[in-house]
């Protein structure tokens, strides 16, 4: 049997932290009325914004996800302030799709998928890819979005092609 060492050193250590969250819309205005938002969530885009909750971390490291167990959001806080906005409002429809994927049942983080080839990853990418387009980015500029600091150079073409870039 292994030593209970909370019991031996005499501390306690809860470890049923909640995050805190806050409205999505303290934070990021005016995305409801976005057609690329409105593509993803339809008529019920106000109402799931008005309701989406958002957790920020400290750190330099890390950008945003979306949580696995509840679907709200994940930012860096350092990425919110220092990213630029291009980058961090695509991150924000890339994210928001995940929501809804998450909303509809789906695994956001199924393992048997490599990132670049998760229908869950490219779908969002798809989608974060028109409204680059829409937006004007240029093709270049848009893989260069797509670069993440987990894959390499060859999962960036993968993925690249993967999403119709």
């Amino acid at each position: 049997m292994k030593p209970n060492h909370e019991h031996k050193l005499n501390v306690t250590i809860t470890r049923d932290a909640e995050p805190t969250l806050f409205p999505f819309t303290d934070y990021f205005k005016g995305f409801e009325k976005l057609d690329a938002v409105r593509k993803i969530f339809g008529g019920e885009a106000e109402k799931v914004l008005a309701e989406l909750k958002v957790e920020f971390f400290s750190s330099r490291w890390g950008y945003m996800s979306t949580s696995d167990v509840d679907g709200h959001l994940i930012i860096s806080s350092h990425h919110l302030k220092k990213g630029k906005f291009e980058v961090v409002y695509l991150d924000v429809i890339h994210e928001l799709f995940h929501v809804k994927q998450f909303m509809d049942g789906r695994v956001l983080f199924d393992s048997r998928y490599h990132y670049v080839d998760s229908p869950i990853e490219i779908e969002a990418y798809k989608a974060t890819v028109d409204e680059a387009l829409r937006i004007g980015l240029p093709r270049e500029e848009i893989k260069e979005y797509l670069k993440v600091d987990w894959i390499d150079e060859g999962e960036l073409e993968t993925l690249a092609k993967n999403v119709g870039l």
